[in-house]
C-alpha cells in the first residue's frame, strides 16, 4: 500500500530535509577553524623576542598590543611559531666585528627560553621535527627559533654550532646591510657579489650541522650562490613573490621561486602588506623620499619630533593602502602556479611590519581567515594542510636527515 503525498505537502517536506541537511553541513568558515585545529599550523617568522626586548610583556598571557600572544595563538590554531632571534645590521661595525650582534642574539634566546619555562603547560622548545609533533600532541605551542641575521656567528665558524646547540634552527644569512657572511638585499653596497668566502663556508656548516638556511634578505647572486652549494633544501622565512612588488629585490623572483623549487625549498608567505602589493610599497617609497627632503629643508635631526610627526601628518593626507586577503591569496597562488603546492608556507613577519598588515589578517588568530580563503578557491585539505605547516616540516626532515648522515 502507498501513500500519495499532494503537492503542497511534498514542499514542505523538502524544505524540512533541506534545512536538515544545512544544519548538518558545517560552514567554510566552521570547516576553517576545525582544519586550524586539527593539522599543523606553522609560522617561520614572529618578532616576539625583539618587540619583548624593546618593552616586556608577558605573552603567555592576553595581551593589549602586538601580534601574538598564546590566547590568540591558541584561537589561530597556530602550532609552532618561529621565534625570530633578530640583531640590527648596525651591530656589526665597519671594521667587521658584530661581538654585541652575539651577545643579543643570545640574551634574546634567553627570552624564548624564559617563554617556555614561566608557562611549561603552555609552551614547549622545540629543536627538531620530533618535538614539534610532541608539542602539538601534548596541546602546547611549539617556540622553534630562526636567528634573522648571520651576523651574530661573528666571524667564528665554530659559533653555527654554538647557535644550533641553543636552539637555532635556521639563520637568514643576511639583514638589513651587507655583512660579512652575504650582501642584503636592502644594501647598495653588493661587496662580496653574493656571498662572502665565509660565507660560502658558512652555507656548508649550516648544512653539516643540520641548520636551515634561509635567504630571505639576501641579494639575488647570493640566494643563486646558496642554493647551488647547499646540498639540502633551502627556505625563504618571510618573503613574498616580486611579480606584485616589480623591482624590488627583497622579494622573490619567478626564475628565484623556480630555483628555490628544484632545491626542494619553500617560500614563506611575508603579511606585511608592501611585501604582498605594489601600491602599500610604493606608498612607503613616497612617504620616505618626502620625509627626507622634508628634514633636509628643515635642516632637522633624523630623530627629531618634527621629523616624527611628519610620517602621522602624511598619513593623515594619504591614507595607507591596505593588502586585502585577496592580495594575501594572490602571493600564494602565484607560487602554486609557477611550481606547484609543495613550496610554499606562512612567514607572516607578526610583530615585525608594523601596522601594515592586511585587512583581515591582523595577528596570530587569523590563521583561519587564510584557510577559509583557500577553500573558498577549492582547495583540497591536503594541500591546505602542507600550505600551512606541512611542507616546512618536509623540509626540516630533510635537512636533519642529511646532518645525520653528514
Amino acid at each position: 500500500m502507498s501513500t500519495r503525498i499532494s503537492g503542497p505537502l511534498l514542499a514542505v517536506c523538502m524544505s524540512l530535509v533541506l534545512v536538515n541537511a544545512s544544519a548538518d553541513t558545517p560552514s567554510r568558515k566552521e570547516q576553517a577553524q576545525k582544519i586550524a585545529q586539527q593539522y599543523l599550523v606553522a609560522d617561520t617568522h614572529i618578532d616576539v623576542p625583539y618587540r619583548l626586548e624593546e618593552g616586556w610583556v608577558d605573552v603567555t598571557k592576553a595581551t593589549d598590543g602586538g601580534d601574538f600572544d598564546y590566547p590568540r595563538a591558541k584561537k589561530g590554531g597556530l602550532d609552532l611559531p618561529f621565534m625570530s632571534i633578530y640583531t640590527p645590521a648596525s651591530m656589526e661595525k665597519e671594521d667587521g666585528d658584530a661581538s654585541e650582534s652575539f651577545e643579543l642574539a643570545n640574551r634574546l634566546i634567553d627570552s624564548v627560553e624564559a617563554m617556555a619555562a614561566r608557562a611549561p603547560e603552555k609552551f614547549m622548545l622545540v629543536r627538531s621535527v620530533a618535538d614539534a609533533k610532541k608539542a602539538m600532541q601534548g596541546g602546547r605551542i611549539g617556540l622553534a627559533m630562526g636567528m634573522e641575521n648571520g651576523s651574530p656567528i661573528n666571524h667564528r665558524m665554530e659559533n653555527v654550532q654554538h647557535f644550533y646547540d641553543r636552539g637555532i634552527r635556521y639563520v637568514t644569512l643576511a639583514h638589513g646591510k651587507s655583512n660579512h657572511i652575504s650582501d642584503s638585499s636592502y644594501d647598495e653596497n653588493h661587496q662580496w657579489g653574493g656571498l662572502s668566502p665565509f660565507g660560502r663556508d658558512v652555507v656548508a656548516e649550516m648544512n653539516r650541522v643540520g641548520v636551515m638556511i634561509d635567504i630571505s634578505h639576501v641579494t639575488d647572486d647570493a640566494f643563486f650562490q646558496v642554493v647551488e652549494i647547499s646540498k639540502a633544501p633551502v627556505i625563504a622565512s618571510h618573503s613574498s613573490a616580486r611579480h606584485f612588488t616589480p623591482g624590488w629585490e627583497r622579494n622573490m623572483s619567478d626564475d628565484m621561486i623556480k630555483a628555490l623549487a628544484e632545491n626542494g625549498g619553500v617560500i614563506h608567505i611575508n603579511f606585511g602588506s608592501s611585501f604582498l602589493r605594489k601600491e602599500a610599497k610604493d606608498w612607503y617609497e613616497t612617504m620616505d623620499e618626502k620625509r627626507s627632503a622634508f628634514i633636509e629643508a628643515n635642516e632637522l635631526a633624523e630623530d627629531s619630533e618634527e621629523a616624527s610627526q611628519f610620517r602621522e601628518d602624511y598619513l593623515a593626507e594619504h591614507p595607507f593602502p591596505y593588502a586585502t586577503m585577496d592580495d594575501v591569496v594572490a602571493n600564494f597562488e602565484h607560487v602554486i602556479n609557477l611550481v606547484g603546492p609543495e613550496h610554499v608556507g606562512i612567514g607572516s613577519d607578526f610583530d615585525g611590519v608594523g601596522d601594515s598588515l592586511p585587512v583581515g589578517m591582523k595577528d596570530v588568530s587569523y590563521y583561519p581567515v587564510l584557510i577559509e580563503e583557500l577553500l573558498k578557491r577549492e582547495y583540497p585539505v591536503d594541500t591546505i594542510r602542507a600550505i600551512m605547516g606541512g611542507n616546512l616540516m618536509r623540509v626540516w626532515q630533510q635537512v636533519e636527515a642529511f646532518a645525520k648522515k653528514s
